[in-house]
Formats: C-alpha cells, sequence, structure tokens
C-alpha cells in the first residue's frame, strides 16, 4: 500500500497517532515532501483541537473605550439583568451572578477551582484531486528530537501566498503551537494577499483579535466577513462579541439575521436561548429551547434546560420526565441522578429517591459535586424530619467543600431550631464569608440581630 494513501487512511478514520507516525517515515526518506508535510501538520492540529466555540469566554475584561455607561437602562444589559416574573421560585445563582442552567457549558456554572472539559472535535481533510508534490524550504526540516516546524524560521510572507499550505499552517500556529501572534501576521498577509476577498482569513483575523482582547477590531472583521458570505460561525463568534460587550440587544438582532439566512438553525437557536437566559427571560429562553428540541430530539442541554425551568416552576413531574429522557439517551453521570433524586422527592416518588441519591454519589468525582449532593440529601432529611441526620448531611457536604455558604446558612437555620444560638451566629457568619451575596445569610443575620 502506498504510505501516503495509507496516512490519508490513518487521519480519516481519526487515528492520528498513527498518522503522525507514518508522515514522520515518509518526512525522513523525503524530506521537503510538501504534501506529506501538510498532512502531518494537519493531523498534529486536530489531535489536539479543542473546538473554541464551546469554550470561548464571554466573560472576560473589556477596555475602558468598550463601556458607554454605568448604569444601562433596563434590559440592556446582561450584568444587571432581573430574573422573569413569572419564576414562582427563584433558582439559585451562580458565583457570576446568572441563574444555574441546566447544562454545564461555558460561563454556566462557574465555581471556585472547576474546570470545563476540552472535548475534540475533527474536520476533514480538504479534497484533492491528485498528489501535487513540491520542494518546500528548510524550514520544513525537522528531526524527531527537535520541533516539528522551527517558527522563528518560518517565511510569513512565501506562505501567505501559498493557497494550500496557509489554511492549514495559521491552524497549526493557533491551536498546535498557541502562538497567536505569528498566526494574526499570517492572516494579515494572505488577507492582503487574496485583496481582502477571502471571508476565511478575516474570521480567522477575528478570532485572533478576540484572544489579544481586540474586541472591536474583531467585530469589524466579522462584519466584513458577513458581507461577503454568510456562515453559521460567524453569526455565533459576533453574537459572542457582543455578549462581551455588554451588549445583548445587538446581539439578538444578530441571531435574529442569522435564522433568517438559517432558519431553524440548531446552534444559532442554543445561542439565542443562552442569551435570553443571560438577561432572565426565561419564558422566551424556554420557547426556543422548545425549539430546539423540535429540531434535535437529542439536544441533551435543551432537554434539560426545560427541566430545571419545570422543576424551579414546581412542576416535579414534568422535570422529571425530561430527566428521564435525558437517562434514556445514555447519559450516566452524578448530576444527573441528583437531579432526579430532587424531582422524585418532590413528585412523591419517595421509593426511588435514596437509591437515586446513591447512585449519585457513588458516580461523583469531583468533591464540589459530591458537596453538592450531600446538600441535597441534607433536605431529603428534612423532609422526613430527622434534623440530627441533616445536620450530618451538612457537615459531609462542607468536608467536600468548605466554601458551601448555603450549607453554613442551612446548618444555621437547623442549629437554631436546637437553640444553639451562638453556633447559629457562627455558621452564619461563615456563610457570608462564603458567598458575600447570599441573601438567605443576610435575612438570617438581620432576624437575629432583632433578637
Amino acid at each position: 500500500m502506498d504510505p501516503l494513501f495509507n496516512a490519508l487512511s490513518q487521519f480519516r478514520r481519526r487515528n492520528y497517532d498513527k498518522c503522525v507516525d507514518l508522515c514522520t517515515e515518509m518526512l525522513e526518506k523525503q524530506p521537503l515532501d510538501q504534501a506529506v508535510w501538510c498532512l502531518k501538520m494537519r493531523a498534529l492540529t486536530q489531535r489536539i483541537y479543542v473546538d473554541d466555540l464551546d469554550v470561548e469566554d464571554m466573560d472576560s475584561d473589556v477596555f475602558e473605550e468598550s463601556v458607554v455607561a454605568s448604569a444601562p437602562r433596563p434590559g440592556t444589559s446582561i450584568k444587571n439583568g432581573n430574573l422573569s416574573k413569572n419564576t414562582s421560585t427563584a433558582r439559585p445563582k451562580t458565583t457570576t451572578g446568572r441563574p444555574i442552567s441546566g447544562m454545564v457549558r461555558p460561563n454556566t456554572q462557574n465555581r471556585p477551582g472547576s474546570a470545563l472539559d476540552r472535548l475534540k472535535t475533527a474536520r476533514p481533510l480538504t479534497s484533492q484531486s491528485a498528489r501535487s508534490i513540491r520542494l518546500g524550504t528548510a524550514v520544513m526540516l525537522s528531526s524527531k528530537s527537535g520541533p516539528f516546524i522551527q517558527i522563528s524560521r518560518l517565511n510569513i510572507t512565501k506562505h501567505a501566498k501559498d493557497k494550500n499550505l496557509s489554511k492549514p499552517l495559521f491552524e497549526y500556529l493557533y491551536y498546535h503551537e498557541g502562538n497567536v501572534q505569528v498566526a494574526m501576521d499570517l492572516a494579515v498577509q494572505a488577507t492582503q494577499f487574496c485583496e481582502f476577498k477571502d471571508w476565511w482569513w478575516k474570521v480567522q483575523l477575528a478570532k485572533c483579535y478576540c484572544s489579544l482582547n481586540l474586541i472591536r477590531d474583531a467585530e469589524q472583521q466579522l462584519r466584513s466577513a458577513l458581507k461577503q458570505h454568510y456562515h453559521i460561525e460567524t453569526f455565533i463568534r459576533l453574537t459572542r462579541i457582543y455578549i462581551r460587550l455588554d451588549q445583548p440587544l445587538s446581539a439578538q438582532d444578530v441571531c435574529k439575521s442569522g435564522l433568517e439566512i438559517f432558519p431553524n438553525n440548531v446552534s444559532i437557536l442554543t445561542e439565542i436561548a443562552r442569551l435570553y437566559e443571560l438577561q432572565g427571560d426565561m419564558q422566551s429562553s424556554i420557547k426556543f429551547y422548545r425549539n430546539i428540541v423540535s429540531e434535535d430530539a437529542m439536544n441533551a442541554e435543551a432537554i434539560a434546560s426545560i427541566g430545571v425551568y419545570h422543576f424551579y416552576n414546581n412542576q416535579p413531574e414534568f422535570s422529571l420526565r425530561y430527566y428521564r429522557r435525558i437517562l434514556a439517551m445514555g447519559v450516566y453521570t452524578a448530576e444527573l441522578f441528583n437531579n432526579l433524586g430532587l424531582c422524585c422527592l418532590y413528585s412523591q416518588n419517595l421509593d426511588l429517591v435514596l437509591a437515586c441519591f446513591q447512585r449519585a454519589l457513588d458516580m461523583a468525582i469531583d468533591p464540589l459535586i459530591k458537596a453538592d449532593v450531600w446538600y441535597n440529601l441534607s433536605h431529603v432529611a428534612i423532609f422526613a424530619g430527622d434534623l440530627q441526620l441533616a445536620i450530618y448531611c451538612l457537615n459531609l457536604c462542607l468536608s467536600c467543600n468548605p466554601n458551601h455558604g448555603t450549607a453554613f446558612n442551612n446548618l444555621a437555620v437547623l442549629n437554631y431550631k436546637l437553640g444553639k444560638m451562638n453556633l447559629a451566629k457562627t455558621h452564619l457568619i461563615s456563610a457570608k464569608n462564603c458567598e458575600e451575596h447570599l441573601e438567605e445569610a443576610e435575612t438570617n443575620i438581620k432576624l437575629l440581630k432583632e433578637k
């Protein structure tokens, strides 16, 4: 079998390590083979590729020039968004002040010490009609002991003019090497070489500008790219930029423009649903999540978000139905069994409560998640009327997460009912120190001072 064909086959099957090894062997025999060089570069990129749309930080600091008002008008700011008035029960909030959603995604459940798992994806190799071997330059020479590409010796101007190599080289520099500055230089010169007619390079420039926190420059590049070609990624990135600039109305306009061109697109529907959720407009958010489920019945984020909405609107039976749907999809996580246990508790399916929480404890690896499970188990004990067991569960919660403010608050309330006033005051002070904006702790401290 031809070694290059074998390497291409391994790449298509996502066996990137095997593909890299085959390319390395071919490059030892012919070090200046550009086709093999490009294939190895693509394999190295895809091996560690992360879809930055799923892990992008939307709450990054913005320059002062982006701030237009210290007190924005109601409904025009995400940071000051109010909860929906139609929600009968107050939902718990994250450290950033937004309601906890039904799915862990970037900036939804940021907790101290937590980290998002990066999901690896892959893109197919650009099809070529025939193998075109061209001799490259000395920068292509690599050895097993040294780096694959010597970035300091790259001739950016020469590679920017090569339409076949410039795009794979940019992705290698941006994703594999993490050298945003050199990648941006390559994108700038490639954009100039194509006379500013290639929308793809403008999107890549916007990515580089976002990494360097040049938000307004990224906005201009994406706006220019949309004038040349409509693409879903461009709409989503432009939406994220307006979210970083705290301009939710502009972000809504971009999403609605995208839906006019790509009707019922799940990615854009998800963005606008998240946007309304950031603003606290849960009714509009759930409407778009329902549209997502009608288009994609296996969308776990939409199903989980609808389940959370029903749970906090005193409809645990409906919420249980959605969580059972996620369970039937093959999702087995500690968070899911924890939510199933709570739904069973409040829908009076008491025979399944302890079984669900037991599975949640067995599957919980992260101490923060295990702390939340013990916290919810304390509510089961309170529901059963066993205050001592509830205190024991809260103590186990604090042993897993010493900064759990709501656990300190509930522990203070239970000790107050048992007549331990001093201990209750101590726990309330600890709750206030852990979470400064915890409303329950502030209210309880005021009540204790009045007595």
